[in-house]
């Protein structure tokens, strides 16, 4: 599974580089027009996903999670190759509409995983599979951009995606295994996905981790699209800073991928709870150099130090999700929460961006670890370690 996050991670992020310039190729020229159309062509996606991906989790537990992989990945393929046939931008943003209603990817995978590895190595594997998707992110926009210069084409991108994805889905039939549990005899109605979603609130921890999971990504989202500019004002006039802007992005993505699998790990011997306290407390700190960042290099070099400590949140908040819940309701579970990581992805970069030209990209950076903090606090609140009872019983 880590290979297929891989490749799909690589699909997912190929054609973010030229996205604004694919916009103007369909005939949008006025600056502010593009602005406005490629947030929300860029934003439709993890808000359709977000809305759809509890019932691709439910569904996943009723089919099975190598098929709602399966179908995902399909879907992905058909949708994002549509997209290089797009006429205009209004046909676009509802193909990407359609690709994020379509995917539940997040959910099903690691519901796969839950459901395959053991329960003591939940958080070193979900780890692996983060740091997969980490060099994926990494490597999908840099392909993206050397296609599309080499081809002086931006549609030939979305084809090279649509392989990707089938490359993906390939893999997934062949070598991804499944044990399928015994369908009970009991011919009880399934409950529906409203009532699903009321037994979900009534798990305390899960309930927590909804919350981490939506400030997390919020709180990265919310920065992400305006750092740029704040490097540009903190390197000043120098030939080389698209360069460094990558070298930026790249050392946090270059941390992430370091700590991701150690922190995974270290989050199934010392406690799920701890981990997450210590990464959400660095992370915090690491903003806040950035936000008082004097020259560009000490901006890097937090960067690199918040990438370190962001690497760990995800795969063990996952992890300890996959171990509170039941293990026939994690696909339900998971869908839930992977909707509380595309809300973020949604409303961060929106909220973030209009905060930024009110308040200035310092204060967004300081409030960012403000709510890394807060983020701390409601972890040491809320979340219990998962006693050896519950690990399959919890309700």
């Amino acid at each position: 599974m880590a290979g297929v996050q891989f490749i799909m991670s690589i699909a997912f992020s190929s054609s973010n580089p030229f996205m604004a310039f694919y916009v103007e190729q369909l005939g949008v020229h006025n600056v502010h027009r593009v602005e406005m159309l490629t947030g929300l062509i860029q934003g439709m996606t993890p808000l359709m996903a977000a809305l759809m991906s509890p019932l691709w989790g439910s569904l996943s537990d009723k089919s099975g999670r190598k098929a709602m992989v399966l179908r995902s990945t399909i879907a992905i393929a058909i949708f994002t190759g549509l997209c290089g046939f797009a006429q205009n931008t209004w046909e676009l943003l509802g193909l990407r509409a359609m690709q994020g209603a379509f995917s539940g990817f997040s959910a099903a995978s690691i519901a796969l995983v839950a459901s395959v590895i053991p329960e003591d190595r939940l958080g070193f594997s979900l780890g692996w599979i983060q740091s997969a998707g980490m060099v994926g992110t990494l490597v999908g926009p840099l392909l993206g951009g050397v296609t599309a210069d080499a081809f002086h084409n931006y549609r030939i991108v979305f084809f090279l995606t649509t392989g990707f994805a089938l490359t993906a889905t390939v893999i997934t039939g062949i070598f991804v295994h499944e044990q399928l549990a015994a369908k009970p005899a009991s011919s009880k109605k399934r409950p529906s996905l409203l009532q699903q979603f009321k037994a979900v609130r009534q798990m305390k921890t899960i309930q927590a981790m909804f919350v981490v999971l939506f400030l997390t990504q919020f709180t990265v989202m919310s920065v992400q699209p305006v750092l740029s500019v704040f490097m540009q004002h903190l390197a000043g006039n120098v030939s080389y800073l698209n360069t460094v802007a990558g070298f930026a992005f790249a050392v946090t993505g270059l941390a992430d991928l370091i700590a991701s699998p150690f922190l995974g790990k270290r989050s199934d011997v010392l406690g799920y709870r701890k981990v997450l306290t210590i990464c959400m407390t660095g992370a915090g700190l690491f903003y806040l150099p950035q936000a008082f960042a004097p020259n560009i290099w000490i901006f890097v070099l937090s960067r690199f130090g918040l990438g370190l400590f962001v690497g760990g949140i995800l795969p063990t908040a996952n992890a300890l999700i996959g171990r509170m819940a039941p293990s026939d309701q994690r696909g339900q579970i998971y869908g839930f929460t992977s909707s509380a990581t595309f809300l973020g992805s949604f409303m961060g970069p929106l909220l973030g961006g209009l905060g930024s030209s009110f308040f200035g990209i310092r204060t967004m950076l300081g409030m960012a670890a403000i709510l890394y903090l807060a983020n701390m606090l409601w972890v040491r609140l809320r979340v219990s370690e998962p006693s050896a009872a519950v690990v399959q019983d919890a309700s």
